[in-house]
């Protein structure tokens, strides 16, 4: 059973359904930069804690490489 309604009805309808899928596709835009920010946070926090342990890791051979140096002239 399909109902008919008036001109003005359909219209206001059409308007009201366009009017949905802005907000619709603006709120899953929204939610696709704040995903792409909080994984590119994510990627900043894993490259931050590499290069800290990249650098732990060269002093603690540097260091290592002094005291030997240290121990064959001594």
């Amino acid at each position: 059973m399909t109902e008919t309604y008036s001109k003005s009805r359909q219209q206001a309808e059409t308007a009201f359904g366009n009017l949905q899928m802005e907000f619709f596709v603006k709120n899953n835009a929204a939610e696709e930069l704040a995903s792409m920010a909080q994984a590119r946070d994510a990627k900043t926090i894993r490259l931050r804690e590499a290069r800290l342990a990249k650098e732990l890791a060269d002093r603690a051979f540097a260091t290592s490489a002094l005291l030997a140096k240290r121990s064959k002239s001594s």
